[in-house]
């Protein structure tokens, strides 16, 4: 028995010592196992980073070769510098053009012609006096849709018939329509005279002081209650420099000195289109020196161009300085400057050649009142109106008889003595005016 538990005990122990040494293989064969397989592990790692040294390597030897190529053909081809960015310039859009333009192109050749006038409310409707704007107003201005109407005391009531009168016509006309009042200062004064607003007083005294910028608030004051009532248009300031005794003028005149009266009638200017009403020089090229009134019958200036120069011009080029719009001309006649007895408003030597050309005048020209024995001596309503025109004026005020005038110049385009295109110049110079927020 006891050999038997001997035996049995061997066979355990050789079995025991057995699986030890399998195991022991066991792990050894794992433990070369995982060794070479980070043996490979390494020479893979190896072999990849050694081929990457060496495309590097290459890589960096192509990029140095191509370089090198860069450089000489850097030396090899001239620098050409880039051209300078070419900015187009922008042109501004000019809508007053377009706008003058506008009204223009769809006129009719009546209408046209009516644009040219300015006129009283008596002359367009045929009645005595005119204090409202109804429907006769309304019809007649579709009819001679006129360019202007210019008012008088009598044509003034109050400050809320004035207002209404003023919108109505406004209201009824077919195009901007310029309306006009005599208002000065002093002895003329159609709004003042009637209360509805305080006299500044005569230019004469204004002009005492050597201040233009009482002048100045001078125009303005008359602007703004010019504008206030409804007017956008004022025939004023007296641009005539007088000599001593004068009595044509008289105290409407700022005085005998031109620097002075030049200072203070540009002032004026200033102070009235301030407000948005249209100044109007007068009465180029002056009545300063002449003891005829032009109302009754010719009157005339001995006057030299360089006389004018002097004593006159220099007035007028200080209000084209300050931006008049109009500039009236006189009736007077300067045989020593254009060779004959023909009244200035009538003269192309004046108008085209001295106004326009030689002071350089772009606005409106608008000659005095037609109605005036200057011109109704010795010219009909008709003739007037076209001479003017040819001479280069843009608007006719006051001829005599408006229909006469009208037809006269209508027929005068379509005979070709005045030709469209000559109305058409005057237009534009008008509307410029009207659509620079002056007129509705």
């Amino acid at each position: 028995m006891a050999n038997d538990e001997s035996i049995v005990e061997e066979m355990d122990r050789r079995e025991f010592r057995r699986k030890r040494r399998l195991r022991n293989q066991i792990i050894s064969y794992l433990v070369l196992v995982i060794f070479l397989a980070g043996l490979v592990l390494g020479v893979v790692m190896g072999v990849k980073k050694l081929l990457s040294m060496v495309n590097d390597k290459k890589h960096a030897e192509e990029l140095q070769k191509q370089l090198e190529e860069l450089s000489e053909m850097e030396e090899e081809t001239p620098t050409v510098e880039a051209p300078e960015e070419m900015t187009e310039p922008v042109e501004e859009t000019d809508y007053t053009e377009e706008v003058v333009n506008s009204w223009i192109s769809g006129m009719t050749r009546e209408e046209k012609v009516a644009g040219l006038f300015m006129i009283t409310p008596e002359a367009l409707t045929g009645t005595d006096t005119v204090i409202k704007a109804g429907d006769t107003t309304k019809e007649k201005l579709g009819e001679h849709p006129v360019g202007g109407l210019i008012y008088f005391s009598k044509n003034i009531q109050s400050a809320e018939q004035l207002t209404e009168m003023l919108q109505n016509t406004r209201d009824w006309s077919k195009f901007p329509i310029f309306l006009g009042v005599d208002e000065e200062g002093g002895t003329v004064s159609r709004v003042a005279e009637n209360g509805l607003a305080d006299n500044v007083g005569n230019m004469a005294d204004i002009a005492s002081s050597g201040d233009s910028a009482a002048a100045r608030e001078a125009g303005a004051a008359i602007g703004s209650y010019l504008s206030g009532f409804g007017f956008n248009m004022d025939f004023a300031p007296v641009a005539d420099v007088i000599v001593e005794g004068n009595t044509v003028i008289g105290s409407r005149s700022f005085g005998t000195d031109p620097g002075m009266v030049a200072s203070m009638a540009s002032a004026v200017v200033e102070g009235l289109q301030s407000n948005g009403v249209s100044a109007c020089m007068k009465h180029f090229p002056g009545l300063g020196d002449t003891s005829d009134d032009t109302h009754s019958g010719m009157a005339n200036s001995a006057k030299t161009l360089d006389d004018l120069s002097a004593t006159d011009f220099p007035v007028y080029q200080a209000g084209i300085g300050a931006g008049t719009d109009f500039i009236m001309v006189g009736h007077i006649s300067l045989e020593n400057v254009t060779g004959d007895n023909t009244p200035a408003s009538l003269s192309e030597k004046m108008i085209t050649e001295i106004l326009r050309g030689q002071l350089g005048f772009q606005g409106i020209i608008i000659t005095d009142a037609m109605n005036m024995g200057a011109i109704t001596e010795y010219y009909t309503s008709q003739e007037a109106a076209v001479k003017a025109l040819q001479a280069g004026v843009d608007m006719i005020l006051m001829p005599e008889d408006f229909e006469a005038a009208y037809n006269g110049v209508l027929d005068a385009v379509n005979n070709g003595t005045l030709s469209e295109e000559r109305i058409d110049e005057s237009l534009r110079r008008i509307f410029r005016v009207k659509c620079k927020d002056k007129v509705e």
